[in-house]
């Protein structure tokens, strides 16, 4: 193991921790609260522990897919551990793992909250809330080589370890260059966003932390109703920009290289907009009766499909007092989740799209042992490595799940809300149903249950292996 490469950029991502605690100072020099000076001191410990470990650069340059796997558990873990100081601190969230488990929700892209009302937390409070998710949308690491121009062979490691899907690629021959190509394109997507909420007559603050909720696919709200009280325009253009995250992002690199035929041959983008459009309909049908006209109960159906698909979080409604057939769909789409290589949580389209083919080739072979089959998506051959990779990942999902279900059931809540709590959580999505649905909240639970929750989100954000690799004893151990 090359803990020297690991710590030098454990170093990077804390001084980069440091540099994003400013957004919250200004905030709050903005707002006149103090509150402010929590994240003033932790950008300073950030500095004080980050600066020492980068001044030194690793002799040693190998860097291997274990070494990424780790690196990465780390930096998430560290940077989360550092990003709940401010809470205790300015004494807006006082209980450490209340604090560790809020801002976990933040950078996973979760939004599960231990709020009642954020409305009454500092601007500067709310404001690092939400940009926690822009920062853990598209990944911390991803930023980190969009930046540095690091060497050695070990960017795609990293790439690989963080970057949500089955499988992950380059979009141009360097890897530098595709992590900046990514963040172009997510600035510019959040850059619009905001400038639409703006002209929906939202405060700069309101569209800042809506903006970077929606981008993160995140879903923390600055109001206690989420996006309930807002006009229409807001919702249906959070609606489409929460659906647009949740496309893989190498859609928008064709797209913007006139690839055009190309970007419109991934399949996983026609079941994820098949999946949203007949998921929708039915919801609509189902509702239409709670609502003064149809039209309204389509607004509200297909925000609540994208927010829930896209793993976003966000509500307009309280839909736990929706029809069973709608909340059935929605739990579904909890486990759906967006598509590979978005900001997007849940198991991805593609995976889902990967085992129904596998599943197909399997009842072919049944019927003709002798015939030749393979497993393909837009028309090319999936390895098998990747299908491999997919089926362990589904294994490992149902035993963190079911291990985490049974874990916090010693709360003594019913099963429909611990279910859906880990549903929520291990698929970065925020609400569940009943006591954790859109008008409750986790501060529920005990302790240790936040922190099983917790390690599920963190799981669910960096889609098990590296998380889990850490309890292996090979990943320590010297060959």
């Amino acid at each position: 193991m090359n803990y020297s490469i690991i710590l030098y950029i454990l170093g990077h991502i804390l001084e980069l921790e440091a540099v994003f605690m400013l957004l919250p100072c200004i905030t709050a020099l903005f707002y006149q609260e103090t509150a402010g000076l929590a994240f003033l001191i932790t950008a300073l410990l950030c500095l004080v522990i980050g600066f020492p470990l980068t001044r030194k650069k690793p002799k040693k340059k190998a860097f291997y897919a274990k070494e990424g796997m780790v690196t990465v558990s780390f930096c998430w873990i560290a940077l989360s551990m550092i990003g709940a100081v401010p809470f205790v601190i300015c004494g807006a969230i006082p209980n450490p793992i209340d604090a560790f488990f809020e801002i976990v929700s933040g950078f996973t892209t979760t939004g599960s909250s231990i709020l009642s009302d954020p409305s009454l937390m500092p601007h500067c409070v709310n404001m690092w809330r939400c940009f926690s998710h822009w920062i853990g949308g598209m990944g911390i690491l991803v930023f980190v080589l969009a930046l540095m121009p690091m060497t050695g062979g070990y960017h795609m490691n990293l790439m690989k370890a963080e970057s949500p899907g089955p499988s992950v690629g380059r979009l141009l021959p360097k890897v530098q260059g595709t992590a900046k190509v990514l963040y172009q394109i997510y600035l510019v997507l959040t850059a619009a966003l905001v400038l639409l909420l703006l002209l929906g007559r939202m405060s700069l603050f309101e569209a800042l932390c809506t903006a970077f909720g929606t981008a993160g696919t995140g879903g923390f709200g600055v109001k206690a109703d989420s996006l309930g009280g807002y006009s229409t325009y807001i919702q249906v253009v959070v609606t489409i920009f929460m659906i647009l995250f949740g496309v893989n992002f190498n859609v928008y690199f064709l797209l913007l290289t006139r690839k055009f035929r190309q970007a419109l041959k991934f399949e996983e983008l026609r079941y994820y907009l098949f999946v949203i459009l007949g998921a929708a309909a039915l919801i609509t049908w189902d509702i239409r009766g709670l609502y003064e006209n149809v039209f309204r109960a389509l607004q509200q159906s297909f925000f609540q499909v994208g927010s829930i698909i896209t793993t976003t979080g966000f509500s307009t409604a309280d839909f736990n007092q929706w029809p069973t057939v709608s909340k059935t769909i929605l739990v579904m789409l909890m486990f759906i989740g967006a598509c590979a290589g978005s900001t997007g949580g849940g198991i991805k389209v593609s995976r889902f799209l990967i085992l129904g083919k596998s599943a197909r080739k399997e009842l072919v072979l049944y019927l003709h042992p002798n015939a030749v089959k393979k497993v393909k998506m837009d028309g090319k051959p999936i390895a098998h490595d990747v299908i491999r990779a997919t089926n362990v990942y589904i294994t490992f999902y149902i035993l963190v799940f079911s291990v985490s279900l049974l874990l916090i059931s010693f709360d003594g809540y019913d099963l429909v809300t611990n279910f859906t709590a880990v549903a929520a959580t291990i698929n970065n999505i925020g609400p569940g149903l009943e006591l954790v649905g859109a008008t409750g909240n986790y501060s529920i639970f005990s302790g240790f249950s936040k922190l099983v929750l917790s390690f599920d989100m963190l799981a669910g954000r960096l889609e098990m292996f590296p998380l889990l690799l850490l309890f292996a004893r090979d990943t320590w151990k010297k060959f």
